[in-house]
């Protein structure tokens, strides 16, 4: 099957900036799409267009089992959900369309369109334009008056013997409406030439495919609607992918800005459990009990989801609506009806930014966005159609005349129990030890919109427009931050702005003292039942609640019981020690215990709390902590196969790593990499990337071990790595440089790390010849032999060739561009996942000139 190069091109763009999403855990929606306009007459019920022949405005294709058709459609729009279906709207679609439909059903609800940026207007001459098959094997939407290509498959077609598809071969190709309701080019022997499947738009139907063929790189996904009634490209995408955090998980994301993944689904590790629970939860529906069967397949030429229909009488699908939420539908012939049988999220406002900027989002409400104080909508119809991607607008104009509070009299009004903001930024200039410091900084800048200030963080201030801000609803956002949003003064006649400002303190000041005293209250009860210590006062592991809620906090006796006073050492490193411990419901875990750790309780409290919400497959989870005088560890899940280092240097006797093991770890580090660069709310630099953070669980999958420990000890990073043996030939330039660290040194570790997963052996080590000392520095002989082409002789002889030599050349690539010189040269870990899973090209790196000229000038030994 080929490529198309017309509307899948585009789809290829935008899954390249989407994170993909599952089309069977995340159960997809629906776009209710009702009363749209048909054109009144049909040529024919045929199902097959020959080529020469063409399908005119009016005419439709009608599947053999009269399911589905395809014709000419303008959408009208409805009010919005189920109960309103059949109201009308007063907008006017853009245009017409190239669609499918469900033929049998009153209410036309299309599942695929052709010409989604490309509408066919009204005062077109709509009798000109016509589907054609063209005689090179093309489905092309054309005015044959003006001769303008509306819209066309662009495919380069081939026929069953392999010749291309031309006067003398088109009795072989036909174009065909299947009872699936796929639209198919056919060719000799009924070869598939290319399928409306292959190019999904908001929409899946039963026997359609979401994920990757890995032979030719095809990429299925589903993007939304614009609008109920404009079928153009919207905000969401859905599929499965690998995203920009490195997680190739069933994603749903937002494209345009602020861009972000809101919702995965299980991971395909994780598929056969998850795949057990759909059935049964399908099973228990009576509407969906026999009707839909999801499946799995993750092969050496595919990785895709889908479900089937055993009972062809049913009508369902999977969607992506306008606000970026999915259902799962299912026709009611006794209600006449679509019924959603399952959202994803449940929580509208779990959608990143989907009710756009300077609004604030209520999962509790229906509809759940609205304006912040003194804004209006944007475009109230587009609101109407589902499309709130615009938000909303002030109804005032800011009064700022200069950069100085004094010449402003804006005024700030609070929006309490939120979540803050997409993007906050610190102050450039010395930090704001107060509120008011906070609220006087934010003034003297005309930017700047809204700020936040909190004890434990400080001082966070917002330019332009505000994104992502959800309302504290007791379900499923329980945040209790509160927003300042700047307005103007205009917007509260006779309020003063200092004025304006007095009853909040004083309602601060008044809410402190209260806090305070019930504080001290429970503080006192606490004492008096003996149930409160400095390591049980968050919950204790006995309460049986597991991690659900967070992480738990022991007792130091109780963790002292678990690793047998700590007498079975797993390790040990810059932060301290490791022992292994056994639970009371006999969980094994890793305690570390830290050494030379500074900060004060509530601040250790506060840095593990914040770790304890990173939930990454490629990342060791935390599972609690202990904070009891002077004493500080933290518990994590046990890896019984150890730490990378001892497999790949054969200590201990451990398993030889096989290449398929060894590329796994690879691309399962780049992804936790990623995550904590780009998917964490402020970027989290681990800054000790080696193998022996590396560690490995019973199947041999990767998780990075130790990061964040940065901010949870209290000290400098950079204190610790110069005093970590064996950490040297991991660093990177910009340690030595003293120029400010980016998440880039990690990029460079990384770089070092795939070397020693390549060859099997350190990227440095010392030799003596001539009672002279020499450092091996390996990484450069390996650049060296990469741009000779000899691969081959790099990679580990304990593997004895049983490697994929196109990954090892590729793994080797990347890590010549992980360790460039000047960080602006190296890529994003994003950048890697992407290139270590053959999404994106890449050309050879140079030789990093630092390394060179060290090893030069050090008279390094051949190998």
């Amino acid at each position: 099957m080929q490529g198309c190069l017309g509307l899948y091109t585009l789809l290829r763009f935008y899954a390249c900036r989407a994170a993909m999403a599952t089309t069977i855990h995340i159960i997809l929606g629906l776009l209710l799409f009702s009363l749209y306009s048909l054109p009144s007459s049909s040529a024919g019920k045929d199902d097959t267009l020959a080529p020469g022949q063409a399908l005119t405005f009016g005419d439709e294709l009608v599947s053999s089992n009269g399911k589905f058709a395809l014709g000419f459609i303008k959408p009208g729009a409805t009010g919005g959900g189920n109960d309103d279906i059949n109201n009308k709207s007063s907008a006017a679609s853009p245009g017409w369309y190239l669609a499918i439909w469900f033929n049998r059903i009153p209410l036309t609800t299309p599942v695929w369109v052709a010409n989604r940026e490309r509408p066919i207007a009204d005062d077109a001459d709509l009798r000109a334009t016509q589907l054609q098959l063209t005689a090179d094997g093309n489905l092309v939407v054309s005015n044959h008056a003006t001769k303008a290509i509306i819209w066309s498959t662009s495919t380069n077609n081939r026929t069953a013997n392999g010749t291309g598809a031309n006067n003398s071969t088109t009795t072989s190709i036909s174009a065909a409406l299947l009872g699936s309701g796929c639209l198919v080019i056919q060719g000799a022997a009924d070869a598939v030439l290319w399928q409306s499947f292959d190019d999904p738009t908001h929409a899946l139907l039963p026997g359609a495919k979401i994920g990757w063929n890995k032979v030719t790189g095809m990429n299925r996904v589903f993007t939304s609607w614009k609008s109920r009634i404009n079928p153009g490209f919207g905000s969401f995408v859905c599929g499965l992918l690998t995203n920009d955090e490195g997680v190739r998980t069933g994603t749903l994301r937002r494209l345009t800005y602020p861009s972000a993944a809101y919702y995965h689904s299980w991971s395909p590790e994780d598929s056969p459990k998850a795949m057990k629970e759909m059935k049964a939860l399908l099973q228990a529906n009576p509407l969906t009990r026999g009707v839909i069967v999801p499946a799995y397949v993750n092969n050496s030429e595919e990785e895709y989801y889908m479900y089937t229909s055993p009972d062809e009488s049913s009508s369902s699908f999977f969607s992506i609506d306008t606000s970026g939420q999915v259902n799962l539908n299912v026709w009611s012939q006794a209600n006449q009806s679509w019924h959603s049988i399952f959202t994803q999220p449940i929580d509208a406002c779990r959608v990143y930014a989907t009710c756009g900027p300077f609004t604030v989002c209520t999962g509790s409400s229906d509809p759940p966005c609205g304006c912040m104080e003194s804004f209006s909508m944007t475009s109230p119809q587009d609101w109407e159609l589902g499309d709130r991607t615009g938000g909303c607008s002030r109804n005032t104009k800011l009064d700022c005349r200069g950069n100085t509070s004094s010449t402003s009299t804006d005024v700030f009004h609070p929006i309490a129990r939120v979540t803050l903001p997409y993007g906050p930024q610190s102050l450039p200039s010395a930090p704001a030890t107060t509120r008011s410091e906070c609220e006087r900084a934010c003034l003297s800048n005309c930017s700047c919109t809204a700020y936040s200030y909190q004890e434990d963080s400080g001082c966070s201030v917002w330019y332009g427009d505000l994104f992502n801000v959800n309302k504290n609803d007791g379900i499923e956002i329980s945040s209790q931050d509160t927003l300042y949003i700047r307005l103007a003064a205009g917007d509260f006649p006779g309020l003063p702005r200092a004025a304006s400002r007095k009853p909040v303190a004083g309602a601060v000041i008044a809410a402190s003292v209260v806090g305070f005293g019930l504080l001290m209250l429970m503080l006192l009860l606490l004492i008096s039942r003996k149930r409160f210590s400095l390591c049980g006062g968050v919950r204790s592991h006995e309460t049986g609640q597991g991690s659900s809620v967070g992480v738990v906090a022991f007792r130091y006796a109780d963790l002292g019981r678990a690793t047998k006073n700590f007498s079975e050492k797993l390790g040990a490193g810059g932060f301290g020690s490791v022992f292994k411990g056994e639970l009371t419901d006999h969980t094994v875990v890793a305690v570390k215990r830290l050494d030379g750790a500074r900060q004060g309780e509530k601040q250790f409290r506060a840095e593990v709390s914040a770790l304890g919400l990173i939930q990454h497959i490629d990342l060791v989870k935390l599972v609690g902590f202990c904070c009891q005088g002077d004493k500080r560890l933290l518990v994590y899940e046990h890896m019984c196969n150890g730490s990378l280092d001892s497999h790949l240097f054969q200590s201990n006797n451990a398993a030889v790593l096989s290449w398929s093991t060894r590329f796994n770890i690879a691309v399962g580090v780049a992804r936790g990499l990623s995550y904590l660069h780009q998917s964490c709310r402020e970027c989290i630099i681990h800054c000790d990337i080696k193998p022996e953070n590396i560690l490995l669980n019973e199947t041999f999958a990767p998780k990075i071990a130790d990061f964040g420990l940065a901010s949870v000890i209290g000290r400098d990073f950079s204190r610790v790595l110069t005093t970590l043996r064996g950490t040297m030939g991991y660093l990177a330039p910009e340690w030595l440089s003293g120029v400010a660290i980016t998440s880039k040194v990690d990029v460079y570790s990384f770089g070092m790390v795939l070397m020693e997963i390549v060859t099997g052996r350190r990227n440095a080590s010392v030799v003596r010849t001539s009672s002279i000392d020499h450092v091996i520095f390996f990484p450069v002989q390996a650049i060296r032999m990469l741009h000779e082409g000899d691969v081959h002789s790099l990679v580990d002889p304990k593997l004895h060739g049983s490697f994929s030599l196109d990954e090892a050349e590729r793994v080797c690539k990347v890590a010549c561009w992980c360790i460039q010189d000047d960080e602006s040269h190296r890529p994003t870990m994003g950048e890697v996942v992407r290139v270590l899973e053959g999404l994106q090209e890449l050309d050879m790196p140079p030789m990093p000139r630092l390394l060179a000229a060290l090893t030069e000038s050090s008279n390094v030994p051949s190998m």
